[in-house]
């Protein structure tokens, strides 16, 4: 059996895609923001459109950015909780 970190390291836990698999609410946000993204797309121009593929790229890059941040807390935080029980037992 591999450890947490190998699975991790191998792409075999994807905490953003686990964590929300089974979500209904994520699930139902995430296709309204499709239909409501292609529609727009429909009524843009070329260039328009350039536009806005540019801005889901930096909104794409600026969630990547948020998530890895909060793992990192996260892991940290559970680390720290783990770390303070070991001396409370």
């Amino acid at each position: 059996m591999k450890s947490i970190l190998e699975e991790i390291w191998y792409c075999n836990i994807d905490p953003q895609v686990d964590a929300t698999r089974d979500n209904k609410e994520v699930g139902n946000l995430l296709s309204l923001a499709v239909q409501n993204r292609d529609k727009l797309s429909e009524k843009l121009n070329n260039e328009e459109k350039e536009i806005l593929e540019k801005y889901d790229d930096c909104i794409n890059e600026m969630n990547s950015t948020i998530e890895r941040e909060i793992f990192r807390y996260a892991v940290s935080l559970g680390m720290r909780l783990s770390f303070e029980s070991i001396f409370l037992l």
